[in-house]
């Protein structure tokens, strides 16, 4: 299922289309049901007790499901279709068969993402050669990954996930602390895929200088 169009994870059952805003639902028996918007659809969460019930999203279609659900090992990845730097639709699906690393940065651009994204092009070629594809994912609009990647020489794909729909599907949307103020936003972390498109390894809120060396050692990659 897509991202955009879907949300099985943290879920007792399956999302239901609506555009309503998070409601709570009650079922009778003293437990409420979290239920909350990704991109105009409905995300039932497991219930919770009265004491924990809380709203689970701030903002008009906007996610912090990240801070409250992360992928693990086994889980099957989100599917979902984002437009790369052209503008031209890339499916996860399109990549079943490959060994895959999802990496969700903040900003194009900016020194952290621009470390990380060169780290990810030099290891490139290593990376392959142990059947790794790499896709970066950012809420940057196509024009401007067009232009940090033609900067950057940078030839894997980078995608626009501008509504932070997948993000927070796959828990790289959530809340972040800097300088004592706390906020919602993306949150760097990288997701390691199979070839059948299940979670091998699930990393959140990593730093960006350093993490592809790491990343390299703990896939055994010289």
């Amino acid at each position: 299922m897509d991202a955009r169009f879907s949300f099985q994870e943290c879920s007792t059952s399956r999302a239901a289309v609506d555009n309503r805003r998070l409601v709570g639902q009650s079922d009778g028996s003293g437990m409420r049901t979290s239920v909350a918007v990704v991109s105009g659809l409905t995300v039932h969460d497991a219930r919770t007790g009265p004491d924990r019930w809380g709203p689970l999203f701030t903002g008009d279609r906007r996610a912090t499901m990240g801070a409250m659900h992360r992928l693990s090992s086994g889980d099957p990845a989100p599917d979902f279709t984002l437009p790369d730097a052209t503008g031209a639709d890339v499916r996860l699906a399109d990549l079943r068969g490959r060994k895959v690393v999802v990496y969700f940065y903040p900003a194009a651009g900016t020194p952290g993402c621009t470390k990380q994204a060169c780290d990810f092009r030099d290891s490139l070629a290593s990376l392959q050669s142990a059947g790794y594809a790499v896709v970066g994912i950012s809420p940057d609009p196509p024009e401007k990954l067009a232009a940090f990647a033609e900067d950057q020489g940078l030839t894997f794909p980078l995608l626009s996930d501008a509504d932070h729909a997948v993000a927070a599907a796959w828990g790289a949307w959530g809340e972040k602390k800097n300088y004592g103020r706390t906020y919602e936003g993306l949150l760097r972390s990288t997701v390691v895929l199979d070839e059948h498109g299940a979670v091998t390894r699930a990393q959140y809120n990593v730093r960006a200088t350093g993490h592809v060396a790491r990343l390299r050692s703990d896939l055994g990659i010289d």
